[in-house]
This record gives structure tokens, C-alpha cells and sequence, in this order.
């Protein structure tokens, strides 16, 4: 058997050879979609979500200009909430919201904060690499002082 490829044509290989080659291709190609997919601005993955806290931070959900719109706003924040209430309590939410001109810190991301340390744990192992709106949803934990002093 020969393999074409890109019109050469190359030796013959057996069919596990060649399964084998194909596969570690695929994997190449597939790690650099989901690298690509996951790259966050300001956020090193390598890092991980960092230490729990009572607060959650929702990247890569939504793009900043869905939250413009009133209603569409208002529908994100129920479904988040709805959604995250399944895991635990939620205290509050914050979805900072794009003003024209303005750099607004956080914009783009949700920021939930949770009863508990336990609750935010369940939801940020339920959050992360889900998929929403064909995003893949990356999570960190937040500094609870931070979030109520509302810098984002």
C-alpha cells in the first residue's frame, strides 16, 4: 500500500503504520484548536482556576458587544444564575457591561459570587471547558475583597 500526500507519493507503509501516523497528526491538529480556543486575554492557563474562594470568574462566555442589548443582558444574567444556582447559593452577580469610550475593566467577563468556598468549587468544576454559544467556558477563582470593591 502507498500513501499520496500533497501529490507525492511516499513508500509503502502497512495499514497500522499509516493508522498510527494519522492519529498523532489528529492529535497535533486538535491541540493547537483547543490552544487556540482557549486563550484568554490576561489569563495564564498553565496557572489553573488558583486557589477556591467564594467568588467565581466566567471567561470566554460572552463576547462584550452581546451585552449591549437590554434584554439580552437580562436573559444572560438569569441563565447564568439560574444555572450556577445548581451548584450552590449564589449571592450575588456581576457582568460588567461595555460604555462607549470607556476601557471597562472585566467586561466580558461573569463574576458570581457563592454562599460558599464548596459551592463555587461544584460550579467551577461544572463551568470549566463546557461549552456555551460554541465558546469553551474557562473559570478562575476571584478575590472576594477584590469583587466587592468591584475591581475587576
Amino acid at each position: 500500500m502507498s500513501i499520496i500526500t500533497c501529490g507525492e507519493v511516499l513508500k509503502p507503509v502497512s495499514k497500522l503504520s499509516l493508522f498510527w501516523h494519522l492519529l498523532e497528526e489528529i492529535k497535533k491538529v486538535h491541540c493547537k484548536i483547543l490552544l487556540v480556543q482557549l486563550q484568554v486575554q490576561g489569563i495564564n492557563l498553565a496557572e489553573g482556576a488558583g486557589p477556591p474562594t467564594e467568588v467565581l470568574c466566567l471567561m470566554n462566555m460572552i463576547p462584550p458587544e452581546e451585552l449591549e442589548d437590554e434584554e439580552e443582558y437580562g436573559d444572560i444574567l438569569e441563565d447564568v444564575k439560574e444555572e450556577c444556582g445548581k451548584y450552590g447559593v449564589v449571592r450575588s452577580l456581576e457582568i460588567p457591561r461595555p460604555i462607549k469610550g470607556v476601557d471597562v475593566p472585566g467586561c466580558g467577563k461573569i463574576f458570581v459570587e457563592f454562599n460558599s468556598i464548596i459551592d463555587c468549587q461544584q460550579a467551577q468544576q461544572a463551568w470549566t471547558g463546557r461549552k456555551f454559544s460554541n465558546r469553551v467556558v474557562v473559570t478562575s477563582y476571584y478575590d472576594p475583597d477584590k469583587y466587592h470593591r468591584r475591581e475587576f
